[in-house]
């Protein structure tokens, strides 16, 4: 569960959240809850994706429930550093989707006083950990990792297994292409069936 943060304001530093987790697992819904949050506290928030995601809006952070919030769609990690340089809080949702160079990012924008909150998937398809994630979580202040439910086993849901037949390290999709599911049903299904 994530605290809120209780350091000394006079003093205070900039700090890396990450929210990982599976798909269907709600890291976007935490991500907007947060950056609400601190909105409602008055603070200046921005929140970037990357230009690739558009499965449901082109300048909005929409989660699988549907709850939105406004971002800038941007190329590469360094449009972040730019854009949010001047601000209180920098949101980034699908950070998975970024090269590297997003840890350097965000690591400059928190040691510049910013708070930085990003949502990420933990794990591509094939249960490997996922782009730059592992190397956000290792330098974050706070790691929060959600789950969702397998609906075959009724246990926590920590892989997003492919149902479609494509073999791209990425492919948007939703329930047509992606399964969150056990850590068994993971090992039935793909993992002893890849063997």
């Amino acid at each position: 569960m994530f605290l809120e943060n209780t350091i000394n304001h006079a003093k205070q530093s900039g700090w890396m959240e990450v929210i990982c987790g599976s798909m269907f697992s709600g890291k976007t819904e935490e991500l907007i809850r947060r950056l609400r949050r601190a909105e409602m506290a008055g603070q200046n928030v921005e929140i970037f994706k990357p230009k690739l995601d558009v499965r449901y809006a082109d300048a909005e952070v929409v989660s699988h429930n549907q709850t939105k919030i406004r971002s800038t769609p941007v190329e590469s990690p360094a449009e972040i550093l730019l854009l949010g340089s001047n601000c209180d809080v920098v949101g980034i949702d699908e950070a998975q989707f970024f090269d590297e160079s997003i840890v350097d990012v965000a690591n400059k924008l928190a040691n510049s006083g910013i708070r930085v909150v990003i949502a990420g998937l933990d794990m591509d398809f094939m249960g490997r950990p996922f782009g730059s994630i592992p190397n956000l979580m290792a330098t974050a202040e706070y790691v929060t990792k959600v789950h969702a439910i397998c609906k075959r086993t009724g246990n926590l849901a920590n892989y997003s297994m492919r149902i479609s037949a494509s073999k791209d390290l990425v492919e948007l999709g939703e329930t047509e292409s992606y399964e969150a599911v056990s850590r068994k049903v993971f090992n039935d299904e793909f993992v002893n069936k890849s063997s």
